[in-house]
Parts: structure tokens; sequence; C-alpha cells
């Protein structure tokens, strides 16, 4: 799982107010053609959103009607995240989707999460097809899937799955475009392991090269890739300036790789961050997560001889205005005019979401039997209290287990103040992992801490251990101590709490001996086990130093991450 790090707080991003340097010396001429490609990421299942994004689309589709028209794409992870969404197994999104007009959507690491259709989230029994789910919501889609670097082990193919694609040519104004999909080569990692078993996925450059050479033989004259692999930006004034961008992000370097021509922009996912850029020729964006904005490239083709002469990039749009590191409430949705006209809810896509949003309202109700008394917060990059407090109760819910080890990026929201209710547990623990109880030595457990403090991606909360690191030259030192003081010896056989999801993934290599898919069909599920946990613990504080005290972490760093020792 790659979630992206707590977004910062961003005034409107309107796309009124687009980049004016890109805006000097568009052509206007009658025989040019506009596509307005719209690009959405990472909705996580926030089909409340989407009545609102159908606002700003009608506006768009009124404001292209005389001089082009609209195309509608997503860059993946559609379904995982809410209760309206995971009760059914993404079909609200997917009937949303048809009803705004989507033409294509990449396929996501988290598409694989919902294993067989039905209620096993992995297959128990031979009959069980661990894409069950992903499978059913594509046949009920009226847009295709697309995953071009998805590929079967055993043939090397692309799945023959109905609705799901390498690619497609479609026709928007007259002009032919085509559409790549594909997705981070780091998703065999990021997803429940059990569910991918039998696929592997194509490195990105060399799949969008090939396919993209094959769609202009095919006729297509604008190339368009959906990427469920991201980038990062902090300023969006021109699309030329780099300097705010990471530049080792993996659809930069895709972008960098890619001859000049082959491709015209590039839709990314991901890394739930902000992209509005061009990159070696390539104009790319991103919007964030959670339904909060999206993303919008202008291409102005010659209609005589279909080449792109113009592009216009817009930086990220808050669907309900402002965009913030808390998920936007579309019940007090009040976004700007957008298109020179006000943006009026869509009131078809809300009836087809509302028996959705009624079934998972009345389990997000249900009382946990705990107060918060302040928010309890989460921080993806670096240790945090709430990790820590669900790494706690992890452990609380094993007994005999000496640590427990829960991964940053299945943390995806603070836990607000007031009565703990359901819903706002789901929303931090949304994904369906079981709390599975593993064995390694401390070697292993030193060895899986010193990888996590030498990346930038999501921190491991721990629970039961502390650790410590020190450089000393270029060599890093890291000591483990149990919580009374005692050290962690390198042959010592350690319990370890943790998840399905780390069990199979970045832990795997590091086990006694290999998680079964049966010890994983008997473990409880991580959520409710921590619901479970938490009345020990009475009300509930962010500042409670049980969780995390900064005077004395549970992961002692001489400098943040990533780590390096020189």
């Amino acid at each position: 799982m790659r979630p992206a790090a707590p977004l910062l707080v961003f005034g409107l991003l309107s796309g009124c107010a687009t980049h004016r340097s890109a805006r000097r010396g568009a052509p206007r001429a009658s025989d040019r053609v506009v596509v307005s490609v719209v690009g959405t990421n990472d909705l996580h299942g926030r089909v409340a959103m989407l009545p609102w994004l159908g606002g700003h689309l009608a506006n768009l589709r009124r404001a292209r009607a005389h001089d082009g028209a609209v195309l509608l794409v997503d860059a993946g992870d559609l379904f995982q995240g809410t209760l309206a969404s995971n009760l059914g197994e993404g079909a609200a999104v997917v009937r949303a989707y048809n009803a705004l007009g989507y033409a294509a959507a990449a396929v996501g690491n988290h598409e694989f999460d919902y294993g067989p259709a039905g209620e096993a989230t992995f297959p128990r029994g031979s009959g069980d097809d661990p894409r069950g789910a992903l499978r059913a919501r594509a046949r009920e889609a009226s847009f295709t899937f697309l995953a071009a670097n998805l590929v079967e082990t055993a043939t090397g193919q692309n799945p023959a799955w109905e609705h799901v694609a390498a690619d497609l040519v479609t026709t928007v104004a007259g002009v032919r475009v085509g559409i790549v999909g594909v997705g981070t080569e780091s998703t065999p990692y990021t997803t429940l392991a059990v569910n991918f078993r039998g696929l592997a996925m194509r490195p990105l450059a060399e799949t969008i090269l090939t396919r993209a050479t094959a769609l202009r033989a095919q006729g297509a004259s604008v190339v368009v890739v959906l990427a469920h692999a991201g980038g990062a930006c902090r300023r969006f004034e021109s699309p030329d300036d780099l300097a705010s961008c990471d530049p080792h992000e993996e659809i930069f370097a895709v972008a960098r790789a890619l001859p000049e021509g082959t491709i015209d922009a590039i839709v990314a996912g991901h890394t739930h961050q902000g992209v509005a850029h061009v990159v070696h020729g390539v104009p790319i964006i991103e919007s964030y997560a959670n339904g909060q904005a999206f993303g919008r490239i202008d291409l102005t083709v010659d209609a005589a001889t279909g080449r792109v002469v113009h592009r216009e990039v817009f930086a990220p749009h808050g669907v309900c205005g402002a965009i913030s590191r808390t998920p936007a409430d579309p019940d007090r949705c009040a976004p700007a005019p957008y298109e020179g006209a006000a943006v009026v809810r869509d009131e078809g896509v809300a009836s087809l979401i509302a028996p959705a949003l009624a079934a998972a309202r009345v389990v997000e109700e249900r009382p946990v039997g705990v107060t918060v008394a302040s928010p309890v917060r989460t921080r993806y990059q670096e240790e945090s209290a709430l990790t820590n407090l669900v790494a706690d109760r992890m452990r609380a819910a094993t007994p005999g287990a000496d640590v427990a080890l829960m991964n940053g990026g299945g943390v995806r929201a603070d836990l607000p103040a007031g009565p703990l209710e359901y819903g706002n547990l789901y929303a931090v623990l949304p994904f369906d992992n079981r709390l599975v109880t593993v064995r390694m030595r401390g070697a292993q457990l030193r060895a899986v801490l010193r990888a996590n403090v030498e990346a930038d991606d999501g921190f491991l909360g721990m629970a039961g251990a502390r650790a410590a690191v020190t450089c000393t030259g270029s060599t890093m030192n890291l000591s483990v101590t149990r919580d009374d003081g005692r050290a962690v010896g390198d042959d010592e056989m350690l319990t370890v709490a943790t998840n399905d999801f780390l069990a199979g993934g970045s832990l795997a290599r590091h086990l006694a001996e290999p998680l079964t898919d049966d010890a994983i069909a008997a473990a409880p599920t991580l959520r409710d086990a921590v619901a479970s946990a938490l009345g020990a613990v009475g009300p509930l504080r962010g500042d409670d130093v049980r969780w995390y005290d900064p005077a004395h972490p549970r992961m002692a760093l001489p400098y943040p991450r990533p780590v390096r020792c020189r």
C-alpha cells in the first residue's frame, strides 16, 4: 500500500485560475478541436463526492460543446476505502462512474483487495477466483478497465478478463484518442499478496512505448496514459517549473524514459499528491485523493493533421473548494463557480449512490464504546500516536505477542474527538486485513526496522519494543530493546502480531516460517480486534505519551528519514 503523507491545506485551486503562462499563444482557429482531458485518481470509495464532481463536469461539457469535448478518465484505486463502497465491493462506484460518463480507468493496486466476489477477502477453496470482485465490477462498467503491464506469470500475456484490456481507441469530437492504462511496478507488494498470485507487472516505460506505438498505427492522433503510478509537487504556478517536484517519483522517471512525442498526456495516481506539470515534454496531472479534486489538460488538436498543437495544464481543482488533509464533507460542499457558472450537484448521481450511503450509515453509527477526548492523529512518514496506538491494541489482542508491527500506510485517517463510532474507526483502518501472529528472530526484526528507517514510505508503528538508530561514520547502528529495557538478541525468537498485508509483503522473507492461507482465514479482522481492545485504555487523547512521546520516541532516529549514514 502506498498511501500519501497527510495533505497540506491549500486555498481554492480554481479551474478558472489556470496557468496564465500556458494560456498565451493558444490557437483559436475554428478548424481546431479542444479535448479537455479530465482526470481523477485514488477515489478510494468516496462516492459522496461524485455528485459534486458531476456538477463541475456539466459546466465543462457545456463550455466544450462548441469547440470540442470532454474525455473523463481515472488513474485507479477506485473502490477500497469506505463502507459505502466496500459493503458492495465497489458496486456504488461503478454505478456512479457509469452515469458520469467515464471512458476508462486504470487498474490500481487496491483493486485487488476485495479478492473473490462475496464475503471472503481471499480465496479459501479451489473454486474461488482471487480476482472475482474486480472482474465482477468490470463486467458492470460501461467504461473499460485498463492494465497494459499486468500479465499472467504462466503465459506472459494480459489476462483475458471481460471489460479489462491493455488499451483502447475512442473517438472524441472527431479526434481518435488512444488510451493506455498501467499500474505501479510495486503492485505485487502493495496489495494482498494472496490475491495477486499468478500475476506480475511489466516495466512501465517499455509497456507504454509498445502500446502507444501500436495505437498510433491504429490511427490514434492523441495518446493518453492512465498510470496508477505517481509523482509529487508542491507548487502549480507554472507547469514547466519542476523545482517543487520530487524528481525521483515513479511517473517522472517514466516520462523521462519515453522518446519525445510518444504520448500526449499522463493522468497519474497512487501517491495521493498533486501534479500539474510538464516533464520531458509530457503534461502530467495528479489530483491528490479521496475525491477532493480533479485535474485537467486541454489538448488543442489540428483537425486536418490530427496533431496536438497546443496544451494547457490546470492546477488540481478542489471539488468542494479548498483541498485539505481531511476528507471533504460533501454535505457542506461550497464549490466556486466553474467555467463561468455555478456548480450544481448532479442529482442523478446522488440518487444512484443514496442506497449505498444509507446502508453504510447504519454500520458507521454503531458505537465502539470509547471516547476520544482529543483528536489522535496519524503521520505517514513519521512516528505517530495513532499508528502506535493501533500497534498497542494489536499486541493487546494477541496473547503471548512480544512485539506488534503496524504499517503506517494502513492507517488512513485521524480519530476525531467525541464518542467513537465504528465509522470513525473504519476510516482509520479501511482495509479488511487480518490480525495474524508470525515468528521471527531478533536479527530479522532489526533488518525490518532498518529497511523502514532507510525508506521514505509508511513509518512502522511498533509496540512491545523500542529501537534506536545511531551512525558511526558510514555505519548504521540499530539497537532493539523490550519495553522493560532488556536488549533483544539476534538469535532470540519473537512472537510478532501484525497484519496479513505486512506478513505477506515486506515481512515475508524475514519470517521463521511463511504465513499460511489457513492461518489468515482463522485470524480475526484487524479493525474489529482493535475495536474490542480499545475499551481497556479508557478515553483516548492525542497527546497521551503512552502512544507517542516526542522526548522518548519508540524509534529514535539521528535525523528524519530516510536515514543514510555517511
